[in-house]
């Protein structure tokens, strides 16, 4: 079976339809990330699990029904563009905006997006702290989403700002996600945000996953994000 059927597959147990198109453009990243993986270092996970741990997990996103809905969704820290890259394969119709702190991640989604002639979709080499204080973006997006980047408060702080009003940041967790909204609780307040909801997904090899759904309910006040690092270093709290 090839990587994109078995994604295809897999992904019908979660009730997430694929196309036929989209198995093909799986396997040309999944190609590309081989490459490049040999000398940027772009992930460790072994390629036999790369189906399961970043493309079938990217699009656990999509059992969020307002990400299904989206226009604009924007990745923060995507790095192999995970899952960014995926979601705009599997709904070709969502304006997807990639970011990256690192500026040879970037060249490589860029290499991507070309790749799979992906339109809609920009990358950006930039810190989450700027680019939430860039009002082409602050408060822009009916989406925000990140995957392994920082622990939730520190997610709100990078998130929240790019967020519009009644739109929603989607924090992708482990089995133990719901135990970080407790810390985060001052952040989500201070930043407009309120948990709307925490969905739980299995995936088909019995990896747990928890998406924290906040929805922004207030505008996030101007001096947030802070300065770069100081989100990291200093979780709100």
């Amino acid at each position: 079976m090839t990587l994109g059927a078995e994604i295809r597959e897999k992904a019908a147990v979660l009730d997430i339809d694929i196309s036929a198109n989209a198995e093909t453009l799986f396997e040309k990243h999944a190609q590309l990330l081989h490459e490049w993986n040999q000398r940027l270092n772009l992930t460790r996970i072994p390629e036999e699990e790369v189906a399961d741990k970043h493309f079938l997990d990217s699009l656990t996103v999509l059992a969020v029904s307002e990400v299904e809905e989206a226009a604009r969704i924007i990745d923060v820290g995507s790095g192999a563009g995970f899952p960014g890259i995926p979601l705009k394969v599997a709904r070709p119709n969502i304006d997807v905006t990639l970011v990256d702190s690192l500026g040879k991640r970037v060249k490589f989604l860029e290499t991507v997006v070309e790749a799979l002639n992906l339109q809609g979709v920009s990358c950006y080499h930039a810190r989450a702290e700027a680019i939430g204080r860039d009002e082409k973006h602050r408060e822009k997006y009916d989406v925000a989403v990140a995957r392994a980047v920082a622990n939730l408060a520190t997610l709100c702080e990078y998130l929240l700002p790019l967020v519009r009003l009644g739109g929603i940041m989607v924090g992708m967790k482990g089995p133990s996600g719901v135990d970080e909204i407790e810390e985060a609780e001052v952040a989500i307040r201070e930043l407009g945000g309120r948990v709307r909801d925490i969905v739980e997904i299995s995936l088909p090899d019995g990896d747990g996953r928890q998406l924290i759904v906040i929805e922004k309910v207030r505008k996030t006040p101007p001096q947030y994000p802070r300065r770069p690092g100081i989100p990291k270093k200093a979780p709100l709290g």
